[in-house]
């Protein structure tokens, strides 16, 4: 679709936001992955906030990991449609862009340990 307007338009922004949020929806609604990823950073984020652990680190850890699982999802599409037949080459994207979202998960449980357990840790041992 052409750009129809400015950047700066209010109603083109409105519109481009539209569309964003329904990639989101289809993502949550067939994607189990996304929806376990949702719920696992909305934890995390609570648990974070409950122990007045940084937010920052956490809440992009998750957002990488749910904007990986959007374009994920996006490359199947395309390439489901593009390829409807088995192709070598279509597994190779879609293994990558897997295991792309598999190394953004890998560091986020990171960020999530380094982050949250010094406060945790903090907190069990002062419940004793």
């Amino acid at each position: 679709m052409r750009s129809d307007g400015s950047a700066l338009d209010l109603r083109r922004w409105w519109r481009s936001a539209g569309f964003a949020w329904a990639g989101i929806r289809h993502a949550y609604r067939s994607q189990a992955n996304f929806r376990i990823e949702v719920w696992a950073g909305a934890l995390a984020l609570t648990v974070a906030a409950l122990l007045r652990a940084p937010l920052a680190p956490v809440t992009l850890a998750c957002a990488l990991v749910l904007a990986l699982e959007l374009v994920n999802t996006a490359l199947e599409a395309v390439v489901d449609l593009s390829s409807p037949e088995l192709n070598p080459l279509a597994k190779v994207a879609k293994d990558a862009a897997a295991g792309a979202v598999l190394a953004a998960s890998a560091g986020a449980l990171v960020v999530g340990l380094v982050v949250l357990l010094p406060p945790l840790w903090q907190w069990v041992g002062g419940a004793f």
